[in-house]
């Protein structure tokens, strides 16, 4: 079960669009207009408990990014965190954007985690990829 605040008067309960859906909706909780080719910290007025082991991640709504520019930036929700999610968005266009009360605006997906241990090694174990990079797959 994942708790949730309504922190703000505002604020919506996240929503899955149906059934199936991976995310829950996080809505906006002000009205404002992100300028062209800026971003903007958008505040959804709601405090989530994610359960131990999870975190949660926040993700663009397709339909946004497709029709309308609006993509989200990185976000991460860790399990201890209790204040107010933000979700940062950029307007990719050449027009300002208004952000409505209310506006279906990011996702969060809910997904385990796994808290290994760090140890610092004098070598990594080699592979077939060895240290190439990007494109190096010829994929």
């Amino acid at each position: 079960m994942i708790k949730v605040e309504l922190v703000h008067e505002l604020a919506h309960r996240p929503t899955r669009g149906s059934s199936d859906a991976a995310g829950l909706d996080l809505y906006s909780c002000e009205g404002l207009k992100i300028p062209p080719y800026e971003r903007t910290l958008v505040d959804t007025g709601v405090s989530m408990a994610i359960p131990h082991g999870y975190v949660g991640l926040i993700w663009p709504r397709s339909g946004l990014a497709l029709k309308k520019g609006i993509d989200t930036g990185a976000g991460v929700i860790d399990a201890d965190y209790r204040n107010v999610i933000g979700v940062l968005l950029f307007n990719h266009t050449k027009e300002p954007y208004q952000v409505c009360i209310g506006d279906r605006i990011a996702q969060i997906l809910i997904q385990p985690v796994v808290m290994g241990d760090v140890s610092v090694v004098s070598a990594l174990d080699a592979t077939d990829r060895g240290e190439s990079g990007f494109g190096s797959t010829g994929r």
